[in-house]
């Protein structure tokens, strides 16, 4: 049991003790998919492709919770998103010999040798089987299924559940249709990972398009059709450029967040490879531009800040009342843009860097502390007047200007070192 808290842990970017702390216990009580993360359904990878291109789906009963044509509205939506980006096809018909039947069951319902049930209200939402399983799609009755975001969506679940029928397994990117947590998103903002994409298509391929449809075009200059949804890839920020400066960085549940005008890129202490994606795919009301970022851990809140609108998020859910005015922060109406932020665990206050001054605001009383603002010069000599991003990490304060990032002993109250902004990438 240690070993598999340990592996679920990892999985999730948690701390990894192999005990059934706090964090832990919260990560297992989100609504999610039923398909176990590790285990039997990874053993079999090689046969988790379907072997032809055209596959069929049959809806064999509708939930009571939605109108019958609002359920297959959302089906074939979900459908789509993988035909989009591969070329393969989904047609519905009413034969149960179809390839790939779709239900709404309760509790304990096992069609398949491998079918666990459900465990009512919450927790397990729905299950699908790779295509060496059947690739059968179940969705729990016991949930309140909806449209929109007034109960579970079913859009955001089936596209998550026909990632599996199709060979996927579950993903430990924030952000991917295939990350294991239920994330309640509006449909109409969704666009599918550029991991996903990539995974999706490692299986099936890129879309087929016909050459008769662009016989003006020679196949060697033709731009490919493949709708990626995301920024295009040469115009993503090298993160070893030697001048690279950042717009925010903060941490969050254990990682780091590094922002640069449309994109992001995420550190983790426990994984080598360091994460990049447009803020979109994780944000899709925030197009990029963010200024300035700082993490409450206690309560789970990274706050954004972006001109004179700040938002406050949970994971990738903007908690409803936002986004609100930073002035409501008590800021005077001079100050019209945050440039950085960053959130002090000692002294449970947090820094607001705004052109060549910075304001201290007390996160337990919810208000400024008198005495600022005061001049960044005054307080942290020996750096540039202004300040892009702020952060503290292992007792220090980062202050970043430009490409460089400037250590601050908080509690010597002096600079202890300067390097480059991206030497957190390990780049020279």
């Amino acid at each position: 049991m240690t070993g598999k808290i340990r592996q679920m842990q990892e999985f999730f970017g948690l701390r990894v003790t192999g005990q059934l702390d706090s964090r832990t216990l919260d990560e297992m009580k989100k609504p999610r998919c039923g398909v176990p993360d590790i285990g039997e359904f990874r053993t079999a990878r090689a046969l988790n492709r379907w072997p032809k291109k055209d596959l069929t789906y049959s809806i064999q009963n509708y939930t009571p919770d939605m109108d019958p044509a609002d359920i297959e509205d959302a089906i074939e939506r979900a459908w789509k998103v993988w035909s989009d980006v591969t070329p393969l096809t989904f047609t519905q018909t009413s034969a149960d010999s179809a390839d790939i039947l779709i239900s709404f069951v309760a509790r304990y319902h096992r069609s398949n040798p491998y079918d666990r049930g459900f465990d009512g209200y919450g927790g397990e939402l729905a299950h699908a089987f790779f295509p060496a399983y059947g690739g059968d799609a179940h969705f729990d009755e016991d949930e309140n299924w909806s449209k929109d975001l007034k109960g579970t969506n079913l859009f955001l679940v089936a596209a998550h559940e026909f990632g599996h029928t199709l060979g996927l397994g579950h993903s430990d990117t924030w952000g991917s249709l295939m990350y294991p947590i239920y994330v309640p998103s509006h449909p109409q903002n969704f666009r599918l990972h550029e991991e996903d994409i990539y995974r999706i298509q490692s299986l099936y391929g890129p879309p087929e398009y016909n050459d008769d449809d662009d016989d003006d075009n020679d196949d060697d200059t033709r731009e490919s059709k493949f709708p990626t949804n995301s920024p295009a890839e040469e115009s993503t920020p090298d993160m070893c450029d030697p001048h690279l400066s950042f717009d925010a960085v903060a941490t969050f549940r254990g990682e780091t967040l590094f922002f640069k005008d449309s994109f992001m890129w995420r550190t983790n202490p426990q994984r080598r490879n360091i994460e990049k994606g447009p803020i979109s795919a994780f944000w899709p009301a925030l197009k990029g531009g963010i200024e300035a970022a700082y993490e409450l851990e206690d309560k789970d809140i990274l706050f954004l800040f972006k001109g004179q609108k700040y938002w406050a998020t949970q994971a990738n859910i903007i908690r409803p009342g936002y986004p609100k005015n930073i002035h409501a922060l008590g800021f005077p109406k001079t100050v019209k843009k945050i440039d950085a932020a960053l959130f002090n665990k000692d002294t449970k206050r947090t820094l607001f860097f705004s052109g060549d001054e910075y304001w201290s605001y007390d996160e337990t009383k919810m208000s400024m502390e008198n005495g600022y603002p005061r001049k960044i010069s005054s307080d942290f000599p020996g750096i540039p007047s202004t300040v892009d991003a702020a952060l503290q990490h292992n007792g220090h304060f980062y202050l970043f200007s430009g490409s460089k990032q400037y250590k601050f002993d908080s509690k010597q109250k002096r600079f202890t070192g300067v390097q480059k902004s991206n030497s957190w990438f390990g780049c020279r």
